[in-house]
């Protein structure tokens, strides 16, 4: 059983908190620090963005964190380095890669595959990469027991949704807005709609992000998700505590789990 899984298992009945930071934001120590906290403070779930040049699904916020990561140099094996690190003292806590498909694409589906699983890793989501043309880095990712996954959007069929069911793996991840993240108010009458729609064809938990931005909105949607997710707001945090992030980001973290 993956760590995923047994997250989920043992939440019983509850719902998992997901919080997003991108590696690499402020400083690659400074990540490091802010995933042990996040952690200790009751993430269930890591989220790990990959910093990248045109994080096209991405709002202003995260923009601003990859191109303060990339201002360093961070590479996606600096990314894979951090989760190395985090695995050193912490076993426990899933770790998911967020990105897109160009650096792993460069460094090879295979190699990339083993190289994170071997770091540490638990899934992959790549924004840009659409269940029709997903196939070989998904079986690359099962080879190395790490799961696929997806992210599906309010405009998404039911056809598609179906396809992505039968290659998901972990959790299935619901972009709540039609935008990029950070964007717009959550309606969450119209997402519990949709996710009535999901779970027809997806067995798996499903996750929901973009939009959440306290405590007031995390329980809203802790009401009718599986897991909450929370990026923008973090990363925000982040911004506005230099030199104390990880001891900010810690407490909302601590305030967000409450919530759901």
């Amino acid at each position: 059983m993956s760590r995923i899984q047994t997250v989920f298992q043992a939440l019983n009945g509850r719902k998992a908190l997901i919080p997003y930071v991108t590696a690499g934001d402020p400083d690659p120590d400074t990540t490091l620090a802010l995933m042990h906290g996040m952690a200790k403070a009751g993430a269930d779930i890591i989220e790990l963005g990959v910093p990248f040049s045109d994080p096209m699904a991405d709002g202003p916020t995260i923009q601003r964190a990859a191109e303060r990561a990339l201002a360093q140099g961070v590479s996606l094996n600096d990314v894979l380095a951090i989760v190395r690190r985090f695995r050193e003292t912490n076993q426990n806590t899933p770790v998911v890669l967020m990105g897109y498909l160009n650096p792993v694409h460069k460094m090879g589906y295979e190699t990339f595959a083993r190289v994170a699983a071997e770091a540490g890793v638990d899934g992959v989501l790549t924004v840009d990469s659409p269940v029709e043309t997903i196939e070989p880095l998904q079986q690359a990712l099962q080879a190395a027991g790490l799961d696929c996954i997806f992210l599906v959007a309010p405009t998404t069929g039911e056809e598609r949704i179906a396809q992505i069911a039968q290659r998901a793996g972990g959790f299935v991840y619901y972009v709540s807005l039609k935008g990029v993240t950070g964007s717009a108010e959550l309606d969450t009458a119209a997402v519990a709609e949709k996710l009535a729609v999901l779970r027809r064809h997806i067995r798996i938990p499903i996750g929901v992000g973009f939009g959440i931005s306290d405590a007031a909105s995390a329980a809203k949607i802790a009401a009718v998700a599986d897991a909450v997710i929370v990026g923008s707001r973090i990363v925000r945090e982040i911004e506005a505590n230099p030199g104390r992030e990880a001891e900010a980001v810690a407490a909302l973290v601590g305030e967000l789990k409450a919530a759901v």
